[in-house]
C-alpha cells in the first residue's frame, strides 16, 4: 500500500500521525536504531497462518512470535508462519516484510502483542522498507480493533 493511500486513509479517521524516512534497512532492530524509535515501539508485522487462514502477529521489533501461544489464543490446531510468497501474493501492493498492521483493510484477523498496547504510541512500516509511521496507540487499537495477548517473547 502506497503511503499516500495509508496516509489519506488515517486523514479520513482524523487520526494524527507523524511519518519517518529512512535508509533501506530490513531488520526491525536496524530500522529502530535509524529513525531513533525504541524498538519496544516499533512494530513488526509477521504474517502468520492458523488452520490456513491468514492473519496478522504485531510484536515489538525486539521479540519474536511465540507461535503456541498464538495457537492457542486463536483457537487453532496449526500455526506457521507465511511463505514471502504467499505474503507478496496477499499484500501486492506492499514490499515482504513493510505490511503496515492494519490486517482489517485486507480482511485478515490481527493480534497484537500486548508489550506494545502498553506504550501510547506505535510505529510500523507503512508498505516501504524506507518509511515509518507513529501514531498514537489508542488510534490503532480503534481503527484495527486487534486482539490484545501475550504472543510474543524478547528475542
Amino acid at each position: 500500500m502506497p503511503m499516500r493511500r495509508f496516509a489519506e486513509f488515517l486523514d479520513r479517521f482524523g487520526v494524527r500521525y507523524l511519518t519517518a524516512r529512512y535508509s533501506p534497512g530490513y531488520a526491525a532492530q536496524e530500522i529502530a536504531t535509524s529513525t531513533h524509535i525504541p524498538g519496544k515501539v516499533l512494530a513488526k508485522t509477521v504474517i502468520v497462518e492458523l488452520d490456513g487462514q491468514t492473519a496478522m502477529a504485531v510484536i515489538p521489533a525486539t521479540h519474536i512470535v511465540d507461535l503456541q501461544r498464538l495457537a492457542a489464543l486463536a483457537g487453532a490446531r496449526r500455526v506457521q508462519l507465511a511463505s514471502e510468497e504467499k505474503s507478496q501474493k496477499l499484500f501486492p501492493d506492499c514490499e515482504v516484510g513493510a505490511m503496515p498492521p492494519f490486517g482489517n483493510l485486507w480482511h485478515v484477523p490481527v493480534y497484537v502483542s500486548e508489550v506494545l498496547a502498553g506504550d501510547e504510541g506505535i510505529a510500523f512500516n507503512a508498505g516501504a522498507h524506507t518509511e515509518v509511521v507513529i501514531l498514537a496507540f489508542d488510534d490503532f487499537k480503534r481503527l484495527v480493533e486487534p486482539r490484545i495477548a501475550r504472543i510474543s517473547e524478547r528475542a
